[in-house]
C-alpha cells in the first residue's frame, strides 16, 4: 500500500494550494481517509478528516472555514483544498488513511507560506 501525497509548495499568505493525495495496492473506498501536518519542533496534529461516503467531514478548529478536504474514490485519492493561507500553517501535511487506526501514512509533503 502506497500513499502519494503532492501539490504542496511556496504560496504567499492568503495564497491558495490543493494537496492531493493518490493511495494504490488497495482500495479505499469505505476508509476514512485524512490529513495531517507536522511544523518543525512540533508534533503532528490533526487537519481534516473525511467518512468514507465523503457526506461527513471534520476539521480542526484551526482550519475550519478556510480548508476543505474532499475525495475521489473512483481515484482513490483525497484532497485537501487550502485557502487564506497563513505562515502558521507552514509544515509537512500527511495524508493518512484509517483502518482501525491511522495505519496507513503517506510520505508528506511541504507547504511553506510566506509573510
Amino acid at each position: 500500500v502506497q500513499l502519494q501525497a503532492s501539490g504542496g509548495g511556496l504560496v504567499q499568505a492568503g495564497g491558495s494550494l490543493r494537496l492531493s493525495c493518490a493511495a494504490s495496492g488497495r482500495t479505499f473506498s469505505t476508509n476514512t481517509m485524512g490529513w495531517f501536518r507536522q511544523a518543525p519542533g512540533k508534533e503532528r496534529e490533526f487537519v481534516a478528516n473525511i467518512m468514507w461516503s465523503g457526506g461527513s467531514t471534520y476539521y480542526a478548529d484551526s482550519v475550519k472555514g478556510r480548508f476543505t478536504i474532499s475525495r475521489d474514490n473512483a481515484k482513490n485519492t483525497v484532497y485537501l483544498q487550502m485557502n487564506s493561507l497563513k505562515p502558521e500553517d507552514t509544515a509537512v501535511y500527511y495524508c493518512a488513511v484509517y483502518d482501525s487506526t491511522w495505519r496507513y501514512w503517506g510520505q508528506g509533503t511541504q507547504v511553506t507560506v510566506s509573510s
